[in-house]
């Protein structure tokens, strides 16, 4: 005796080799024997031998049609056997019963289960539904097979174009477009990104990484609102000329300086900042713009600004102008001791707009350490400004800068195309701490402490940056700034550029006039954007850092193709890792061997995968220590190794693609 049974969801049949009346003994054509309940039996049957009779009816199932029997059936609950029998108008074999089975339990849409055995046909307006569904699933299925093949193919179809920013950065894993994705990518070998950038998705790598933070950031955009830039109306002349200190491409100017003799001897001393806030109003448009973004965005190539291109052009300290400022007044005497401090509101002529390319060759360590600078229109008031900043420095006990580092400036040329069909990178290295860095920054921390201070002592909250035990925070209470050397610190020198400043600057300015402050102790509004302004401005410096990341590819790549492919001098950061010396880049050398950290060594970078952030460095061989060379620090190591944020070891993408200008922040302020 053979036996048809359930189990696990499956048909099987096997030879029963003992029988009670609740459970039987059954050997599997497999040669495994089973323990099988009573109830689980469908069929019993002595023909043919169990390992034909499933394929046997699984061959007449596939012939039998699910309309037709769903037709001929009745409304009422049925054995499969019953409808066997009625089909074939006789006693079925096993393998008939079997097909019958088989061919039910395969059309769930027309049969629905009732029981080991039993079904029921669905009523005709569930049936009508069900079909209607499988139908869409089938067109459904086919529109994915289109647009798969489409995408590997190398053509992006306008349905996934039109959402191709949800598809890479926060997919969408119900939506029709996105299945095709995957589809494609899963048989192109490539990963989702992979195979958008081969379709061409989206235009370039550069615009693939600048899209993702797009897409979190600014999602609505990078577009202004409907403004209105209001005029900052009269104020006194300050009766100065005044000159700023920048880098090439800076158009937020933030600060300015002048110097005028006194009578009897010293100087009076001005740090001028530009006073967007003497016409953008709390709960203004332009106010909320300020708030909603917090802060210019800096990258290579390209930024965000804070604040729209008109409010900018109308507050910035441009020269040939005369603007608004907060100004803080230094009453210097001739051994350079500060005796009085004065802030004011004024307008202040700008006659020059100094940049550092043009500056430094006249103005370094190199000229002022000979004693004999060249003759140029303000080389005086720099001369006596800098020798003032040595003496705040040596004050505070705290060095602005360190001396030794190494800054990078990322220029593109967006009209020079390269091989990827996109702008030329140029990274410049700029000794940190110049003359010029040294006399903006102690200027700058002059003026945060000394507001900060006067907010303080006034009672008016503030938001302050506080530094203990190697941590900067931001904070709505007066702190010392360790890092600084000094008792507090309120960032209010870039107002054009940060919303933190911005608030300072209101502040400051209630308070000279003997105004309630615009935000009250205690106030909510102004901790909540401390909240937000953290946030944002550790997520932009992030960005910024991927994107430089992203350019030191390129560079790379733009370095091979132009027939350079000399190794390249790196530092030893740690096991595995190092930092080239050319460019602010930091990779993974897996055959590095072991090596300790400061070394140099000589590498060649391979598998430059721009999609992807990444590049893999190979160990050529090791160099000499530069004669001379300051040692980089344990603290330095530490904060390269946590600012590389390497990607994740993941193969190179399939399909390179393109993309440069400095992400210059501040000009020289400090932290």
């Amino acid at each position: 005796m053979n036996v048809l049974f359930e189990e696990d969801g499956h048909f099987r049949a096997g030879s029963v080799m003992t029988d009670s009346v609740s459970s039987l003994q059954v050997e599997l054509p497999s040669g495994k024997r089973s323990k099988v309940k009573a109830a689980h039996v469908l069929l019993r049957f002595t023909s043919p031998e169990p390992s034909a009779l499933l394929a046997a009816a699984e061959a007449q199932a596939a012939e039998l049609d699910a309309p037709f029997l769903w037709e001929v059936c009745g409304d009422d609950e049925f054995a499969f056997e019953e409808l066997a029998r009625e089909y074939h108008g006789a006693t079925p074999t096993a393998v008939q019963s079997t097909a019958i089975l088989l061919g039910l339990h395969a059309a769930p849409v027309y049969f629905h289960r009732k029981g080991r055995g039993r079904f029921r046909k669905a009523p005709p307006d569930i049936l009508k539904a069900a079909l209607a569904g499988l139908e869409k699933k089938r067109l459904q299925q086919e529109q994915i097979e289109h647009w798969s093949a489409e995408l590997q193919a190398g053509r992006t179809p306008p349905e996934i174009a039109a959402c191709a920013t949800q598809i890479l950065y926060k997919p969408d894993r119900n939506r029709l477009e996105t299945k095709a994705v995957e589809a494609a990518a899963v048989a192109a070998g490539l990963s989702v990104v992979g195979i958008m950038a081969r379709a061409g998705a989206f235009a370039s790598s550069h615009e693939y990484h600048l899209g993702r933070f797009l897409f979190e950031y600014f999602p609505k955009g990078t577009d202004f609102p409907t403004h209105e830039v209001p005029p900052v109306g009269e104020l006194p002349d300050a009766g100065v000329r005044a000159f700023s200190i920048d880098d090439a491409t800076t158009t937020e100017i933030d600060d300015a300086f002048s110097v005028r003799p006194k009578e009897g001897g010293g100087w009076r001393i001005g740090i001028h900042i530009a006073a967007p806030s003497l016409a953008i109003q709390p709960g203004t448009p332009l106010a909320d713009i300020a708030r909603a973004r917090l802060s210019t965005v800096y990258f290579p190539g390209r930024k965000i600004t804070m604040l729209p291109d008109e409010a900018v052009e109308a507050y910035t300290l441009a020269e040939g102008r005369d603007c608004p400022a907060l100004s803080l007044y230094l009453d210097v005497e001739t051994d350079l001791r500060i005796t009085a401090k004065e802030t004011r509101i004024d307008r202040v002529a700008v006659v020059a707009n100094l940049r550092h390319h043009a500056i430094e060759p006249l103005f370094n360590d190199d000229t002022l350490a000979a004693g004999d600078l060249p003759d140029f229109e303000w080389r005086d008031e720099l001369l006596l400004l800098w020798r003032l900043a040595e003496v705040l420095e040596a004050g505070r006990g705290k060095p602005s800068a360190n001396s030794g580092q190494m800054d990078f400036n990322f220029y593109v040329d967006w009209e020079q195309a390269t091989e990827d069909g996109e702008g030329r990178v140029d990274i410049l290295r700029r000794a940190r701490g110049s003359p010029l860095d040294k006399l903006v920054a102690e200027l700058m921390i002059v003026a945060n402490n000394t507001w900060g201070a006067n907010l303080r002592d006034a009672g008016i909250p503030a938001l302050y940056r506080a530094q203990g035990a190697g941590k900067v925070r931001m904070t709505t209470v007066a702190a010392p700034h360790e890092g600084l050397g000094v008792d507090c610190y309120a960032w209010s020198t870039s107002p054009l550029r940060r919303y933190v400043d911005l608030v300072n600057q209101w502040q400051m300015i209630t308070l000279l006039r003997g105004e309630p402050p615009v935000f009250p102790p205690k106030s909510e509004a102004l901790l909540s954007a401390l909240r937000d302004f953290e946030l944002v401005y550790a997520a932009y410096a992030d960005f910024q850092r991927s994107m430089e990341r992203y350019w030191c590819l390129r560079w790379l790549r733009q370095r091979a193709a132009a027939g350079d492919t000399s190794p390249l001098s790196a530092i030893v950061l740690r096991e595995s890792l190092i930092r080239l010396e050319q460019i602010p880049l930091v990779l993974r050398c897996p055959s590095l061997p072991a090596r300790d950290p400061r070394s140099r060594v000589e590498v060649e970078v391979e598998q430059i995968d721009l999609l992807g952030n990444d590049a893999r460095a190979r160990w050529v061989g090791d160099l000499a220590a530069l004669a001379g060379a300051a040692a980089v620090s344990e603290e330095e190591l530490a904060e390269e190794i946590a600012e590389a944020e390497l990607p994740p070891d993941t193969p190179p993408a399939e399909a390179p693609l393109p993309e440069v200008t400095p992400a210059a922040p501040e000009s020289g302020e400090a932290d």
